[in-house]
């Protein structure tokens, strides 16, 4: 059996691994807070550190900043989509001890699911905490976490 000497796999590996590198680039400028399409997307190949590589991680995907053509798009340049935009009206739910009672609050920030924003009860004008849920409710775990004093 003939021996290959090291040198030529490393050289042989590093061709290899650079001939297949690929790199996600935006096809044309899309604006913060689009969700991405398909459509939205192109693969180059180019190696570009810490750029994504396939499509599918960016598909319906919010961009967090402005996505330019050509450009290679990074993990932080993508949020998941917000399910509370600011100043919408949401369905706050309070829970403790097995008791819901769920009123109307104003979302005070925006955010996807499982973000903490903080929401304005429309009826007692109080702002308080919670957790955004896949229906867009945002629920406050307990009062005591909102409100010390009822302890």
């Amino acid at each position: 059996m003939k021996r290959i000497p090291h040198f030529l796999i490393t050289s042989a590996l590093l061709v290899a691994s650079s001939a297949q590198a690929e790199t996600l680039v935006a096809r044309q400028t899309v604006r913060s807070k689009a969700i991405l399409a398909e459509n939205d997307l192109a693969v180059i190949s180019e190696t570009v550190p810490g750029a994504l590589t396939r499509p599918m991680a960016a598909v319906v995907m919010e961009a967090r900043v402005v996505l330019y053509a050509g450009r290679p798009i990074r993990r932080s340049d993508l949020v998941p989509p917000a399910a509370v935009e600011r100043n919408a009206l949401v369905t706050l739910i309070f829970s403790q001890n097995g008791l819901a009672i769920a009123v109307e609050g104003r979302a005070l920030g925006r955010g996807a699911v499982g973000d903490r924003i903080r929401v304005m009860n429309s009826m007692s004008r109080a702002t308080v905490s919670g957790t955004i849920d896949e229906a867009g409710r945002v629920i406050v775990s307990s009062l005591a976490q909102n409100f010390p004093e009822m302890e």
